[in-house]
């Protein structure tokens, strides 16, 4: 077996992705015959609150609930054919995600697997709260709270793939964890050595979106098209000693990888290409180099890196209240009038409650929330219009409001209204802040079958 390289195949680029995205990339690993492993990343800031509010509701909840979906077709093939897996599905509870994949693994009738759980990013304890009020500056009140939770790198991942783990669960690590931490239990890298670390977790960024690198988010018809999209295969990296990559897909899948949809992928979300700031490295892509290398086979060189910075980004979830939305359709001759009607119908009946009015076929990605632009546009000849109004309150009890009198527009309001379809949710507050990383300790465990 070639061990000079580590295949690292991405199958989730987000919660609520594909589920059949994993098989495809486990067939492409087994076919190559390296050192590989496959990896999930399920994680963005909301998903994370969102997952808390449901541990809340249920204390076994709280991870991934595609979990199953996601493993259950690939499992068996990873473990018999050595592909270690790693996911930030855990989310708000790994140590309740681990015991699902050990009981998905039992009742697929498999041997029990060495399932590992990467704990420390969850700072929503009580003793951590004097630190969060100050450096996210401004207090959260206990019962405001929801949870915190630290960005933290690799060097815990790592440790428990080379402590025999198949299968490693964690909750907020950063994105570029997901290949880094591989290739530093595989290649054993010293946790100094910048440049290396560096250049696997751009690595890492080009994998953890899925299928944006291979042709997803890049496509635009007639501008840059994307071939079977609609099958779309989810991409491949191939990581070498010295951190360099390349980057393909699992094989006979629509999509494409070339130096247009890297290029695009590396520079998403790098605020500073020359100090791109994670927990491991501080990665600089100024002097990076992509070369088309082969058919769906984009390398990346040229990436640099410079010592971890001394703190951790933390993201603080507090209550936010509530938002309620109501939708209706009006159709026919002066359809958009009807439709701008209704809107001033339920502006006058709920006074004191904000609300965004979005015209669907006439003004509605572009609008904005005072409604000023909706305002400047006279009204047209739109016959196909849907009206949707929003409102955001402290009190459950205000936005209720507005899905009662969105539903009384049946009959109370313009001729021709139907289609109703309202919604509620807890609203979620989000903060950003720097925390000592001292204050941030990391380990990890074995879960066992019975635990």
């Amino acid at each position: 077996m070639d061990t000079d390289t580590l295949l690292v195949g991405c199958a989730a680029g987000f919660s609520g992705d594909r589920t059949d995205a994993a098989a495809p990339v486990v067939r492409t690993l087994i076919a190559r015959g390296r050192p590989a492993c496959l990896v999930f990343e399920t994680l963005a800031e909301r998903t994370l609150a969102l997952a808390q509010l449901r541990r809340l509701d249920d204390p076994q909840a709280g991870y991934e609930p595609q979990l199953e979906a996601m493993l259950g077709p690939v499992l068996a093939d990873c473990l018999g054919h050595g592909i270690r897996i790693v996911g930030n599905f855990g989310a708000a509870n790994p140590v309740a995600a681990a015991r699902k994949i050990l009981a998905l693994a039992g009742a697929l009738g498999l041997s029990p697997p060495r399932v590992a759980v990467v704990a420390g990013d969850d700072l929503s304890g009580p003793s951590f709260r004097p630190l969060l009020a100050a450096r996210s500056g401004e207090v959260t009140p206990e019962s405001e709270l929801i949870s915190a939770h630290a960005y933290i790198g690799a060097e815990p991942v790592a440790a428990a793939l080379r402590g025999g783990a198949q299968v490693v669960v964690a909750g907020r690590i950063a994105d570029p964890v997901l290949a880094l931490a591989p290739a530093l239990a595989h290649f054993g890298w010293a946790l100094d050595d910048w440049n290396r670390l560096a250049r696997a977790t751009m690595a890492g960024h080009l994998l953890e979106c899925g299928a944006q690198v291979s042709g997803g988010y890049f496509a635009d018809p007639g501008y840059k098209d994307v071939p079977d999209l609609h099958a779309i295969g989810f991409p491949i990296a191939e990581i070498d000693a010295e951190g360099n990559c390349v980057i393909g897909k699992a094989d006979g899948t629509g999509g494409c990888v070339t130096t247009h949809t890297v290029k695009e992928q590396l520079l998403y979300e790098i605020h500073d290409p020359a100090a791109y700031l994670t927990p491991d490295v501080v990665a600089d892509i100024t002097a990076a180099e992509v070369r088309q290398v082969g058919e769906n086979r984009v390398s990346l060189t040229g990436v640099a890196g410079h010592p971890r910075p001394a703190a951790l980004k933390a993201s603080v979830f507090s209550e936010g209240g509530w938002v309620a939305e109501g939708e209706i359709s009006y159709a026919g001759p002066g359809a958009e009038r009807r439709a701008r009607l209704a809107a001033e119908i339920l502006a006058r009946r709920l006074p004191g409650l904000a609300l965004r009015v979005d015209l669907i076929g006439v003004l509605s990605v572009l609008g904005d929330d005072a409604g000023r632009a909706l305002a400047g546009r006279p009204a047209g000849a739109a016959q196909d219009v849907r009206l949707r109004v929003a409102a955001a309150a402290r009190d459950r009890g205000d936005v209720e409001r507005l899905l009662r009198e969105t539903t009384a527009l049946y009959t109370c309001g313009p001729a021709g209204g139907g289609g109703v379809r309202t919604s509620m949710r807890r609203r979620l507050h989000t903060r950003s802040c720097m925390v000592p990383r001292e204050a941030v300790r990391t380990s990890w465990r074995m879960v066992a079958a019975d635990e």
